[in-house]
Parts: C-alpha cells; sequence; structure tokens
C-alpha cells in the first residue's frame, strides 16, 4: 500500500473530506521534505493535505518558491496545487482553515479550531520501500558519525566537549540530533538520561544519540571505556541480551502475534519479552528504571511500549529497543522485516559480541565496549 492509498483508507476511516499535515515529520513523511525553519516550533513553516485527489501545500509567501523546489522531493510538483498566503496576514493554521469547505469535515495533526484531531502514527506505518532505502543509509551515516568520536576520546574530555563534537559529526552528515546523550563514568551511573554537562568521562562513557534526516529518526548507543569497572561487561552483556530478546519477540509479534496464532502482535506482547528477559539475566524490576523504545520510524520512537501498550507491531518497520542495566545500556536502531532482522545504526569498524536471545531463536552480533588507552 503506497502513502496515497494509506491516505485514502484513512478518510474512509474516520469520515473525513481531507486531512492535513503540518507536524514537520509528518510533512517529511508524505513529501519527502524538509518544512523546518526554527526547531523551537511544534509546527513547520508549510502543511500538505490531502482530499481524496489532490494534494495541497499550503505555505507563506516567503516560503512558497522554495519548498515547492528544494522540498518535495517524494512527489510531483506539477501535481501538487499551492495555496500561499502572505506571511503578515495569517497564520499556517488560519491558512489551512480558510481552505476547507464550510460543510466539510477535515482533520490535522495540529490543533485547529473546526478541525479534527487526528493522530498520523498509524499512517505512517509500516515503511515503505523507499523509506527502508534512506533508513539504511541514515543509520550507516549516524553510526558512522558517533563512532569516529567515540574512538577519539579521552578521559579528561568533558561531556558537553564529547556532545559537541557528535553534533559537528552529524551536521557535516546533513544529519540533524535532536538527541545527544553523553554520560561519564560517574553520572552514567547515576541517572538513565545523562545529559551532557562539564563532568569529565572518567573510565568510562555511554554516547547516546537520536538522529534525524528526512523526518526519519535513528538511534544508537556506544560504550566506550578507559579503565572500565569490573562489573561493566557483565552489564553491558545483560542488557544487550535484553534488546536481542526484544528483537525477536518483535518480528515474531509482527509475523504471527508472538504466540503462533493469526491475530496481531503487539507492543505489549514485545513487552512482556522484556520483562522475562530482564528477570532471566538476573535484574528483575531494572526495566522499572527507564523506557524500554519500541518503533521507530518518522518519530524518535512512533510508540514506547509499556507493558498493556496494545500498538500493533509492524513489519516492514524500524525499531530501537534501549535496555538499560544500571550504568550500562545497548541500543541501535534495526529493521525487522518477516524474514530478516538488519542493524542499520552499524559499520564495520566496532568491536561486536556474539548474542543470544532468552529463550528464542536469535543469535545477532551486537555492539561489544571499546576498549581505549587513557
Amino acid at each position: 500500500m503506497d502513502k496515497r492509498e494509506r491516505l485514502e483508507a484513512s478518510l474512509e476511516s474516520h469520515d473525513l473530506d481531507s486531512v492535513w499535515f503540518a507536524r514537520p515529520n509528518s510533512f517529511a513523511w508524505l513529501t519527502g521534505g524538509n518544512s523546518v525553519i526554527d526547531r523551537e516550533s511544534d509546527t513547520g513553516v508549510a502543511a500538505v493535505g490531502y482530499d481524496g485527489d489532490d494534494v495541497t501545500l499550503v505555505t507563506n509567501n516567503i516560503e512558497a518558491d522554495r519548498i515547492v523546489a528544494e522540498e518535495l522531493p517524494d512527489l510531483d510538483a506539477s501535481e501538487v496545487s499551492v495555496e500561499q498566503f502572505p506571511w503578515y496576514a495569517s497564520s499556517l493554521a488560519e491558512a489551512i482553515t480558510d481552505r476547507v469547505g464550510s460543510d466539510d469535515r477535515a482533520a490535522a495533526d495540529i490543533d485547529i479550531p473546526g478541525l479534527e484531531r487526528i493522530d498520523p502514527t498509524p499512517v505512517r506505518q509500516p515503511l515503505t520501500e523507499r523509506d527502508c532505502k534512506r533508513y539504511r543509509e541514515l543509520g550507516e551515516q549516524t553510526a558512522a558519525a558517533v563512532e569516529s568520536v567515540c574512538r577519539e576520546l579521552q578521559s579528561g574530555d568533558t561531556e558537553h566537549e564529547v556532545a559537541s563534537a557528535l553534533r559537528i559529526a552529524l551536521s557535516a552528515r546533513e544529519i540533524e540530533a535532536p538527541v545527544v546523550l553523553v554520560g561519564g563514568s560517574e553520572r552514567a551511573q547515576q541517572y538513565r538520561h545523562y545529559t551532557p554537562t562539564e563532568a569529565e568521562l572518567g573510565d568510562y562513557a555511554l554516547v547516546s544519540v537520536t538522529a534525524e534526516r528526512a523526518g526519519l529518526h535513528a538511534s544508537c548507543t556506544r560504550t566506550v571505556a578507559f579503565d572500565p569497572p569490573s562489573w561493566l561487561a557483565e552489564r553491558h552483556e545483560a542488557a544487550a541480551r535484553v534488546e536481542t530478546t526484544a528483537l525477536a519477540a518483535t518480528q515474531a509479534a509482527a509475523t504471527n502475534g508472538g504466540s503462533g496464532d493469526d491475530s496481531a502482535g503487539t507492543a505489549g506482547d514485545v513487552f512482556a519479552a522484556v520483562r522475562d528477559a530482564y528477570d532471566a539475566v538476573g535484574y528483575e524490576g531494572e526495566w522499572e528504571h527507564h523506557h524500554q523504545g519500541g518503533a521507530a520510524g518518522f518519530a524518535g520512537r512512533e510508540w514506547i511500549a509499556t507493558p498493556s501498550h496494545d500498538a500493533p507491531v509492524e513489519s516492514p518497520m524500524a525499531y530501537a529497543w534501549n535496555p538499560t542495566v544500571q550504568g550500562a545500556k545497548s541500543e541501535d536502531t534495526a529493521l525487522v522485516t518477516d524474514d530478516d532482522i538488519e542493524i542499520l545504526t552499524s559499520i564495520d569498524r566496532w568491536p561486536t559480541t556474539t548474542v543470544d536471545a532468552i529463550d528464542r531463536d536469535l543469535t545477532l552480533e551486537r555492539h561489544d565496549i571499546l576498549e581505549l588507552e587513557e
């Protein structure tokens, strides 16, 4: 099913005449382009709408020519109706309202008076072939950027210095970095979200990023050690086994409901496997201290799994599971299909270790700890 077919299905299921996407990730999903000028805003400078026949672009007169010329790679610009408004006369939300008929039922992914609110997450799943191709490129380049920085780290570097280097390395590859976490040995043991400070790395460091390009998001974590504590390798392996189990459960849920029948598997099904895996590796209840990740795609997480979460597990789809054991973390973004689990955030220049899933027939090469001289 292509993207227009999904939109038509969404119009029909919600009994709508049109649907509008103004959030940057939804805009990128449909157009392949970027609608962001101000990254502090939840709304881009353009919206794209679909009424079952035509695609309409709405933006102000400052942006219209540039967006048509540069930000619609997935659409035939000649088939897109462009509606522009004076920058001083209206807001994007008002401009969308003006283009909805008085008797029409319309929905948008932002709050607009008179329009229904639609959650675009289900529409963006599963990934298309073009999405998968772009994801492979993003994943490889994200890993290359992160790992190039990590190989140059020294124990006296500050978390802020490392975070700055990561942003530069990603930006050089035309990749944005909505999340950059760097935790030195002291803070990585205290916090699961180790936002960078002036603290030095010390004995080891956890480096985590969520990177974005063309709306797609890729997450990964790397561990670098100079004088690793005696427990680090064991906890790292435990987290990697939980992550591998999560991926195995994801594939099972996507293909047969996770329980051998034809029902759709859910995020809650995968979470149950994650919780059991923590028990099996000797860290019962450790999942309570940090979210475990979930589906990736046109958001850092399209959904985050919880014990009772009923979101369907789709394929082909990207997933980023990020289990933690105090002071250790394992995380990559993987493309899960019915027949394969492909680690997207990976290149062949990092030490790996073979990891078996818990009570499931899956073995993966996972990223190991990179040990550097002080």
